[in-house]
């Protein structure tokens, strides 16, 4: 059994539907990466998984259990876990405080401070700044850290790569299979083809709200992923 299943789901932003019978399924302790361009339904598919949006249509099962009509912290408590697109830690406190809070749901597993530093090395030396005098990229280490203080089983991690620096995107990225390591299933939005593709065992492109083409990551067809990237081809699976 899958750890997340996602079935025949329809989101929308009142009269303007985002996500047409999305099907999806991911096993545990692997990464899965979303891809498509902007506007393709990625970060919707995301808030819908962790109950920011409501579905119109269609169900999500994590770990058999469906979980519509939970509201985000019901799924918080259960292990899924979001890292929104744009960071939202809180600027006002210290990277600390940030992690501290992230801990608020009182999950046991493995995440603590201490191993939060250890896999974003770059945020030790911080611990005392405060949320707002942090680059892009430590903020989005620390928007992570703080996710997996919650020590969830399902991370969605939305656009991370989004405005930061090549080298900055590599050091967060170098991160992934340590969280792997500790047990944690990845969901993860990625408009960057090739980095989407490296970091994911299996992949899904989405495209104006569909799922134009799935497959296992290591095995790709690039050109069938361009063409159902930007629309060009009605081939629905990758094999």
């Amino acid at each position: 059994m899958s750890l997340l299943e996602v079935e025949g789901l329809d989101a929308r932003y009142g009269d303007f539907q985002a996500l047409f019978g999305v099907n999806l399924s991911v096993e545990e302790s692997v990464t899965e990466s979303i891809i498509g361009a902007n506007g393709a339904g990625k970060s919707t598919l995301l808030k819908t998984i962790a109950g920011v949006l409501p579905p119109s249509a269609g169900d999500i099962r994590f770990d058999g259990k469906s979980l519509v009509g939970l509201p985000p912290n019901a799924r918080l408590a259960l292990g899924v876990s979001l890292v929104p697109e744009g960071r939202r830690i809180f600027p006002s406190l210290s990277v600390d405080e940030n992690l501290i809070i992230g801990a608020h749901s009182g999950r046991k597993g493995p995440w603590t401070k201490e191993r939060i530093y250890e896999a974003f090395p770059l945020l030790q030396p911080l611990a005392k700044r405060s949320g707002a005098r942090l680059s892009g990229g430590e903020q989005q280490a620390l928007a992570i850290g703080r996710a997996l203080m919650s020590n969830p089983r399902l991370l969605l991690l939305d656009e991370v790569s989004l405005g930061l620096a090549p080298i900055v995107v590599k050091q967060v990225y170098a991160a992934l299979p340590t969280i792997m390591e500790q047990g944690t299933t990845l969901l993860v939005v990625e408009q960057d083809v090739n980095q989407a593709l490296a970091v994911a065992t299996r992949f899904a492109c989405l495209l104006e709200g569909r799922i134009s083409l799935s497959g296992d990551a290591a095995t790709a067809n690039r050109d069938a992923v361009t063409d159902a990237y930007f629309g060009m081809s009605s081939v629905k699976k990758d094999h």
